[in-house]
């Protein structure tokens, strides 16, 4: 014959279980957090070295290879030293001189670019004051 199981040892038995699950979630829950944790800080193991060219990784590429060069970097590691506002930056100024230099010169000539005669007046005003000196 069979024994009959005591309610005492499967409640044991239940407790024990319960015990269990509580320590296997708690220890899944906190290695999880850890895991997201580490995860936000890093972006992994990185795919190409540092110290690899520029050029290889962005053959096709032509616009980034010009600002590869107006930079003056070669590697991952010297481009990363920048931000991406201090490149835009860095990139648009010239642009934005060169262009101010060519509305200044047409407004001398007494011409402007398309809707920028107010400039031209203004500027033409300007170096009137100054002349007149």
């Amino acid at each position: 014959m069979a024994r009959k199981k005591t309610v005492k040892k499967t409640a044991r038995k239940t407790v024990k279980k319960t015990a269990r699950k509580a320590v296997k979630t708690a220890t899944s829950k906190s290695v999880a957090k850890k895991k997201t944790a580490v995860r936000k800080k890093g972006l992994g193991r990185p795919r190409i070295a540092g110290s690899a060219e520029l050029d290889m990784e962005f053959k096709g590429d032509f616009g980034a290879r010009q600002i590869f060069q107006f930079l003056d970097v070669q590697t991952f590691k010297e481009l990363e030293e920048f931000s991406p506002q201090e490149i835009t930056d860095r990139v648009i100024t010239p642009l934005v001189q060169a262009v101010e230099r060519i509305r200044k010169q047409l407004a001398m000539a007494n011409r402007h670019l398309s809707g920028d005669q107010k400039f031209a007046r203004t500027f033409q005003a300007e170096l009137s004051k100054v002349m007149k000196r």
